[in-house]
């Protein structure tokens, strides 16, 4: 009896030790696996990606999480099921795909990834292709579009002004011609690109004084000669505006409202999302006020709109369009004049871009791309005179139009406009291997122009260019790249332009208090076209050069980048050394005084033209600092030192432009510091902008060559109800200071301005 017990007793403990040992076993073989390496678009692996996998079985909603490793490998272990797999990273486009796995399958799934144009950490203008910001050997700042909410900031120069190298000038508080000035270089030597489209004025103006921030998602200013990819333009630098594009499947959508001082009101609505394969945003506002004095009213309108459509990962279709209407009094030099009652500046700015990007087989990427910009310009300018104090002395009684005022007279004239025309035709293909980028592109493009002053009518130009861009990484913490174009104007001929530069990562300090530190050189030689006002004339007294040649560059940029504090802050500082050859001037003759310019038949009091005569250069230092102090708090910090001189000038018509005096409208000194707070639904900044003296003219002959130093602080502040009702107050000007970006114009005064919005973020 015992012994049967015992025999029962040991198959039992047999079964049970069995069971036991299997049930891991068994357990371990209904798991899924799931495995693979994720590489960017040259095949190079991809770490810190993280990867998720979301249930979407019989309503599971668990989720499994992993993060690539330094060789872009990852693995997920799942119950068996139906997936959404997502791979994410700050630089990468994200990438889903929808997976069935089965109990016990084991799946090998490698991705690449493409970079993200509009992440913070990708370079899109420096180069032919994308580019990490760590890896471009060009002087690059980019203005996300976090910091243009944390400013509230709504004019594009606002956001420009506290931007490293960068000086701008406003010939009105609002509405008046607005240019700027990159590292030296003349307020029309850079390009300006929205979403690809080339939007100067063929000969390089730009008038900023209507362009919001509505719909725009990314800013990047290139400094540096760029006309190597770029052509013609591209002399000191390239400014880029990126819209937004739609990324939620349920849509996003935003409206706000905002009044103040000026008799001032703006509004605005916003919509993107995605649909199917489809993404869009689109965006319009309209913004009115009356200004602080006479003819100082201002209107604008912005309509923007961002349309994309995914054939497939590898393919893929975009259309951007852009436009910008205004009407602004432009009551002029109002603190040495009386103010002008009828000058008028009505501005029409439209650009669009349509562009396919698609590769073929594993390392080849393509792009084919059409752009048009048209700029039309109304101005009415009064022509005013001096006839001392006698209100009335001198003033012709027998034009109706002359008004008399306590020292001048102001006859208005009938106006004058101009429109002007690009249009353009893009292709261009890279071949991308991990060490290695080569890249090629053409670029036909046609310039129009029909400009009332001028006399002519309809003018043309077709131009067309050709460039090579090669980037090589020998070792992972080296790059160099070299590119040269070849442009062909009908203007001035051929011409060729190169640009170099490499990149060095000097330590790599990953998470350490002393982080990352990388070198990088670059020169470039740039180039721009007349413009068709210096070519071409109906006047025989001043009739135009057609054989003037292109205005040119030669740059040099070095600098240094220091990260700190375990990436919490960061530190740059580079030189800059720019030269300006053959640049455009007029020469004014008149009788009896020596002239170059031969006297033309029935030109008896005045002739001249335009020549290739002057140079000059800019030399300096930008630096620029981030710091997160807090989770809640961080500040960023820029100073610009900009020793501009000019060296040559044979027809300089004012003081303020012979030889000796620094370039005009740029300040030696200019810097800027900004402090941001965010804590739960309250947010704040506070922003300084200074400006050392400049070296400037009145252009009236009364002998004013320099315009003095200011100070500007702007305060932005939020704060959100109920996660989508945000009530928000912006002050420009905080300190209602009295100072002048352009002698004789005074800025706008202290401008508070409240507004409302409602903000739907989406989701997926």
């Amino acid at each position: 009896m015992k012994t049967t017990l015992l025999l029962r007793f040991s198959i039992l403990a047999v079964l049970l030790l069995t069971i036991s040992l299997s049930t891991p076993a068994q357990s371990g073989s209904s798991q899924a696996h799931i495995s693979g390496t994720l590489l960017d678009s040259s095949g190079a692996a991809v770490a810190d990606v993280h990867t998720t996998a979301q249930a979407e079985t019989n309503g599971a909603r668990q989720k499994y999480e992993t993060t690539s490793t330094f060789d872009g490998s990852y693995a997920l272990t799942l119950p068996p099921g139906h997936y959404r797999i997502t791979f994410s990273h700050e630089s990468f486009v994200p990438h889903e795909l929808s997976l069935d796995v089965a109990s016990g399958e084991s799946r090998t799934l490698d991705v690449r990834l493409d970079l993200a144009r509009l992440s913070e950490t990708v370079v899109v203008t420096a180069q032919p292709e994308p580019t990490l910001v760590q890896d471009t050997s060009a002087s690059v700042t980019v203005i996300t579009r976090q910091e243009i909410e944390q400013r509230l900031a709504v004019p594009l120069s606002d956001v420009l002004l506290y931007t490293p190298g960068i000086a701008i000038g406003k010939n009105a508080a609002e509405g008046g011609l607005t240019s700027f000035f990159l590292d030296g270089g003349n307020s029309y030597h850079t390009k300006v690109l929205i979403d690809g489209a080339t939007v100067n004025n063929p000969g390089g103006q730009v008038d900023f004084s209507n362009f919001t921030l509505d719909n725009v998602d990314k800013i990047e200013v290139v400094r540096g000669a760029e006309s190597a990819i770029y052509g013609t333009d591209a002399v000191a630098g390239v400014i880029q505006v990126f819209t937004h594009r739609g990324e939620t499947r349920v849509p996003a959508f935003s409206i706000f409202g905002e009044g103040g001082t000026f008799s001032s009101g703006r509004g605005g609505v916003q919509l993107s999302g995605l649909l199917g394969k489809f993404d869009y945003s689109g965006a319009g506002s309209y913004f009115q006020t009356d200004g602080q004095g006479p003819n100082d009213s201002f209107r604008n309108r912005t309509l923007s709109g961002n349309f994309g459509y995914t054939l497939s990962d590898k393919n893929q279709l975009r259309l951007s369009v852009r436009n910008n209407t205004s009407d602004a009094g432009i009551p002029g030099q109002t603190v040495i004049t009386p103010p002008s009652l009828h000058t008028i500046n009505d501005l029409e700015n439209f650009s669009a871009n349509a562009r396919w990007d698609f590769t073929t087989g594993t390392h080849w990427h393509n792009e084919i791309s059409s752009s048009e910009a048209y700029n039309r310009a109304f101005s009415a300018n009064p022509i005013q005179s001096y006839y001392g104090t006698d209100p009335f002395a001198g003033c012709p009684q027998s034009n109706p139009t002359a008004v008399a005022t306590a020292e001048f007279c102001d006859f208005t004239d009938p106006g004058s406009s101009s429109r002007f025309n690009r249009a353009s035709f893009n292709a261009g293909t890279a071949y991308i291997a991990a060490k290695f980028t080569a890249a090629a592109g053409y670029q036909y493009e046609v310039e129009n122009a029909d400009i009332s002053f001028l006399g002519i009518g309809h003018l043309r130009r077709n131009n067309q260019g050709g460039y090579l861009d090669f980037r090589y990484q020998p070792f992972r913490r080296v790059s160099f790249d070299f590119a040269a174009r070849a442009e062909a104007n009908e203007n001035f001929g051929t011409r060729i332009v190169p640009r170099v530069g490499a990149s060095v990562a000097l330590r790599d300090g990953g998470n350490s208090f002393w982080g990352d530190t990388r070198y990088r050189i670059a020169y470039g030689q740039g180039i721009i076209e007349p413009q068709f006002s210096q070519s071409f004339g109906s006047d025989p007294c001043t009739p135009g050069n057609p054989n003037l040649k292109p205005e040119e560059s030669k740059t040099w940029n070095t600098g240094i980048e220091q990260k700190l504090a375990h990436d919490r802050a960061d530190v740059s500082l580079e030189y800059f050394f720019n030269r300006f050859y053959d640049v455009i001037s007029f020469t004014s003759c008149f009788p009896g005084a020596p002239c170059s310019v031969p006297q033309p038949p029935r030109c008896g009091f005045f002739w001249g033209n335009f020549f290739n005569t002057d140079l000059s250069r800019a030399r300096g230092v930008n630096f620029s600092a981030r710091t997160r102090f807090l989770h809640w708090f961080s500040g960023t910090a820029n100073y610009s030192y900009d020793d501009s001189k000019v060296l040559k000038a044979p027809n300089a018509f004012d003081p303020a432009q012979i030889p000796g005096n620094r370039l005009i409208r740029r300040p030696l000194h200019s810097g800027s510091l900004t402090l941001n707070a965010a804590v739960r639904a309250f947010t704040f900044t506070v922003a300084g902008y200074f400006s050392g003296p400049r070296t400037d003219s009145d252009f009236l002959g009364l002998g004013l060559t320099r315009n003095a130093g200011y100070a500007r602080f702007d305060l932005a502040t939020s704060y959100t109800f109920a996660r989508t009702l945000s009530l928000y107050v912006r002050a420009t000007n905080l300190f209602d200071g009295a100072y002048q970006e352009v002698i004789g114009v005074p800025t706008l005064g202290r401008d508070v301005r409240i507004g409302l919005k409602y903000q739907f973020s989406g989701r997926n």
